[in-house]
């Protein structure tokens, strides 16, 4: 983790260069990223795009693998508004003789995919086409995206030439918050009522989520939604009978407590509008019953707002 200070000293020399435009946050950080990878002297760094791929900043950089997980209707006023349009520019990492590995295979972008590889001369692989392989991942009790995403970075790292083995795919995954702080990808955090917190943000995330969300009883969701993401889109992925509560988040980009209780109105399921995730959290747990479910869901800013004590109130 870089600390504070480094941040301070790395922002105070962006601000004393004589740059001929204004950089943005994101190309300041990234700067600011791959200076402290350099100086940590890392063996190897996983490098997330920004948004799309061909014109993101961490686009100087050529990698010894690309890879592309699946491609959905997110960003759409930047990035295009079909799969294939979004493919083009997801398709702008890929390099010259640098391999890439596509976690999913879809029709409306395999093409696309296949070309731009084939132009580019880069070894492609389709991560979907290693279900032959000794890997047990269905075995785990994952969300089904997490499952395609745990066989795409497996997928990389054999193509990289490492050989990981079942045995060490089993322990990572048990103590997974543990080894990598990771947390939020439908993290359950109770059981009986079971409890959830999940980050999904879009349409395609939250289809998925709600694919591994099956009650016995009731389910009951919080929902946080960002201004930029249409609301009532996503609140129609919902099941018809559960019960929805809406709840703003301290981030800017929240929608407001007062748009949300706009939204109330035209939604009968609404049981509530709230203004704090943790007072959500806590009024409803006392609702639930035995076989319910509580998924706190819809943006990485309202998970953010949890409180370590509300999420570890059960285990």
């Amino acid at each position: 983790m870089i600390s504070e200070q480094e941040v301070l000293d790395f922002c105070e020399k962006v601000k004393d260069m004589d740059l001929k435009f204004q950089p943005s946050f994101f190309e300041i950080t990234l700067a600011m990223a791959l200076l402290h990878f350099s100086q940590q002297q890392c063996t190897w760094v996983v490098l997330e795009t920004g948004m799309g791929g061909r014109l993101d900043a961490t686009n100087v950089v050529r990698p010894e693998i690309c890879i592309i997980t699946n491609i959905g209707l997110d960003h759409t006023q930047f990035l295009g508004h079909t799969l294939e349009e979004i493919a083009l520019e997801k398709a702008g990492i890929i390099k010259p003789n640098v391999p890439v590995v596509i976690g999913k295979r879809q029709k409306e972008t395999f093409k696309v995919f296949e070309q731009i590889a084939k132009n580019n001369n880069a070894p492609i692989y389709f991560a979907e086409d290693e279900r032959s392989t000794s890997w047990e991942i269905e075995k785990h009790d994952l969300p089904i995206y997490q499952v395609s995403n745990l066989r795409t970075a497996l997928t990389c790292l054999k193509v990289l030439g490492f050989n990981v083995h079942q045995n060490k795919i089993d322990s990572l995954l048990m103590n997974l918050r543990q080894h990598t702080g990771i947390f939020g990808r439908l993290t359950k955090i109770q059981a009986e009522p079971t409890v959830y917190i999940d980050v999904s943000h879009n349409s395609d995330g939250i289809k998925e989520t709600l694919r591994h969300v099956k009650p016995k009883g009731k389910l009951h969701i919080i929902y946080g939604c960002s201004q930029d993401k249409n609301i009532l889109e996503i609140l129609s992925l919902f099941p018809q009978n559960c019960s929805l509560h809406l709840c703003a988040f301290s981030n800017t980009r929240s929608k407001t407590h007062k748009e949300l209780k706009t939204t109330q109105q035209s939604d009968a399921r609404i049981a509530a509008v709230h203004q704090n995730v943790n007072n959500a959290v806590k009024q409803i747990m006392l609702l639930l019953e035995e076989n319910d479910i509580l998924l706190v869901t819809g943006s990485f800013f309202l998970i953010s707002d949890l409180d370590q004590d509300v999420c570890n109130f059960s285990s």
